[in-house]
């Protein structure tokens, strides 16, 4: 008969992990607004776009933080090739 293993997620690294690429994906929706942010006649719009950005990644963090299984993790996480809205 074969062996079987199981495997063990440990729910604090993913965690982490998600957090990482929470906050990549926060800097890539940033990036555009950074140089805005600098314009006087542009700061202000873009100031209130970067507002909804931390209010959005804010609320995906305490998912995060709060998620009791991966898939939890998994169901607040912007997914790959989307721009998050």
């Amino acid at each position: 008969m074969g062996v079987y293993r199981v495997i063990t997620i440990n729910l604090d690294k993913a965690k982490d992990i998600a957090h990482d690429k929470r906050r990549i994906a926060r800097s890539a929706e940033f990036a555009p607004l950074d140089i805005k942010a600098t314009i006087p006649v542009e700061a202000q719009a873009a100031e209130a776009a970067r507002q909804i950005i931390r209010d959005k990644y804010a609320t995906m963090q305490t998912a995060i933080d709060g998620a009791a299984t991966v898939d939890e993790i998994k169901a607040v996480m912007p997914q790959a090739g989307s721009n998050g809205n």
